[in-house]
Formats: C-alpha cells, structure tokens, sequence
C-alpha cells in the first residue's frame, strides 16, 4: 500500500448545493495492491516503483480543474470516478505482472473519502 496526495479544483455537475461550485480540495490518494506470490527476494511490487506509477498517473490531475481533464469533462470528478479512473489507470501498468490493483481509496477531506476495488 501506497499513499501520495494532489492539490485541484472541482465542481460537481448536476449536484444540488455547494459543491455545484467550483472549489478546490488536497486530495489524499490510497493504493493498495496485492501480489500472487513473492518474487526471489521476497516483494510483491517495490514500493518505489508503485509510487513512481501512481505519481505518474496523479500528475495528470495535480494543480488542475478537473473538470478540463478527460474522462472527467463526460462524467463528474467526483471522489468515486476519481478512485475508479485511478484503479483503472494504474492497473494497466501493473495488473498480469503477479501484483494487482485490489484498491484505491481518494479523500477529499480528513472525513470524507470514496473506495473503489472489483
């Protein structure tokens, strides 16, 4: 399990309240992998390479509008599409290698985060 963070913007269409608007959060992003059986000195994926995958896939959306970024500009950046585009994102990189995306968490707050995993 990895953690790592981004800062962006965000509105949520069709939403009915304040989050229709656009404001910003520091997300707080989660990956947790798990591996079919050890390699030779004992790791499922090093942790250096999995970081250097999810900052990959989150430099995409740091200090951005989320809004501008596809697939979000057809479907809500929400914390749920978010953590799906991401299992999504990096599981082409590291799904079939014996380690596998079993899931990812985003929050958007201290006290609020979404948990997407198949």
């Amino acid at each position: 399990m990895v953690e790592t963070q981004f800062a962006a913007a965000h509105q949520l269409r069709g939403y009915k309240g304040k989050c229709e608007n656009m404001h910003g959060h520091n997300w707080r992003v989660q990956v947790v992998v798990s591996a079919e059986r050890l390699n030779e000195i004992g790791l499922g994926i090093d942790f250096h390479e999995l970081k250097n995958i999810t900052n990959d896939a989150i430099s995409a959306l740091d200090h951005s509008v989320l809004n501008d970024i596809f697939p979000f500009t057809e479907i809500n950046p929400s914390s749920e599409n978010i953590a799906k585009w991401l299992y999504d994102t990096i599981g082409k990189k590291i799904n079939g290698r014996n380690v596998s995306v079993s899931s990812i968490t985003v929050w958007e707050s201290e006290t609020a985060s979404a948990t997407y995993y198949e």
